[in-house]
């Protein structure tokens, strides 16, 4: 007898799948070909667009800044109002430069512990359900808008407050930061201080948190299979593997608190001096909240100048950024335990 194909066996290839599905197969590929193309060009032109929006921003402030850099100091002084007790363009950024670092060194200094302790609380001390919530509510203090922040600080943290600073001036008022006379309304740089380590707090908290719950576990059970207590534990294996971590974290917040305005402008009182003093009113000065102040009545010298401060700001900024960044880089892991 002689053996006849059937319909289904027609397009069937020996020892392959069938036309049909080859077919199809072969469509896939393309797509997915076509797919991978369009995303790698996508990504690529994102990262591409960020490198030309920071560039458009530096031109735009070097641009703009040329009239009042290259303006002699008596015509900034006769054409800028708000630089009469100012005897050059630097000595008007200097003190700019000095309360803007200043107020966010007292923030970094009084956030990073408080966030350190919260992070290592969420991830190896409470219990899965209260961390969670805890872990939320942190994050949705980044959410509370800046000028909140001011309002908090201006009418309830800094009467509250007060009494406080007082005492600090009254014992510890041979230490130059607490001496001086005592503002008697609370608004001064150490207020501003807290309002933006609590500002600052929910980014440090989350990237400290994560950190350290990337720790391997090996290692966690090694050091309490050893005889070490939790704290012992938390001291020799999850504060050494986040240490880069945490530096990381910490340089974030330096960034947000630097360019922070609202609440700074909200409670500080304006002074342009080089002092330590962080209970007297009318001392330091920030970047951010000096050009919110003098924008609206600025001449056309004066806006150069502002964003001649800005200029300023902007690289104190980016270095921050880019050394939190060269941090992250250079982290290195454990052995390899996961």
């Amino acid at each position: 007898m002689t053996a006849t194909s059937s319909p289904a066996d027609a397009g069937t290839a020996p020892g392959g799948p069938p036309a049909g599905r080859r077919r199809l197969l072969g469509r896939r590929r393309v797509i997915d070909r076509g797919a991978s193309k369009a995303f790698r060009w996508t990504a690529t032109g994102a990262g591409a667009l960020i490198l030309v929006v920071l560039a458009a921003v530096a031109v735009f402030l070097v641009v703009k800044a040329v009239p009042a850099l290259s303006a002699s100091s008596s015509e900034l002084v006769d054409k800028v109002s708000f630089m009469r007790n100012s005897s050059s363009l630097l000595d008007y950024v200097g003190p700019l430069v000095f309360g803007t670092v200043l107020v966010a060194v007292i923030a970094l200094a009084l956030a990073v512990p408080v966030a350190i302790g919260i992070a290592l609380f969420i991830s190896h001390y409470a219990p899965r359900r209260l961390a969670s919530g805890l872990g939320y509510v942190v994050d949705l203090l980044a959410a509370v808008p800046s000028v909140v922040y001011g309002l908090w600080g201006a009418l309830v943290l800094a009467p509250l407050v007060q009494p406080l600073w007082v005492w600090l001036n009254t014992f510890l008022g041979w230490i130059p930061l607490f001496g001086g006379e005592v503002s008697p309304t609370g608004r001064v740089t150490l207020t501003v201080g807290v309002v933006l380590a609590v500002m600052i707090l929910p980014i440090i908290t989350a990237v400290c948190r994560e950190v350290f719950l990337q720790t391997p576990r090996l290692h966690e059970e090694a050091a309490l299979a050893l005889g070490a207590t939790r704290w012992e534990m938390i001291r020799l294996t999850v504060l050494p593997f986040g240490r880069s971590g945490v530096v990381s974290a910490a340089m974030l917040g330096l960034g947000r608190a630097l360019g922070e305005t609202m609440a700074v402008l909200m409670i500080i009182s304006q002074g342009f001096l080089y002092s330590f003093k962080l209970l007297v009113a009318g001392q330091q000065q920030t970047i951010a909240a000096n050009i919110a102040a003098q924008f609206p009545e600025a001449s056309d010298m004066g806006m150069s100048v502002l964003i001649a401060t800005g200029l300023a700001l902007f690289v104190i900024t980016l270095v921050v950024n880019m050394g939190a960044r060269a941090i992250v880089a250079r982290r290195k892991d454990f052995s390899g335990a996961n």
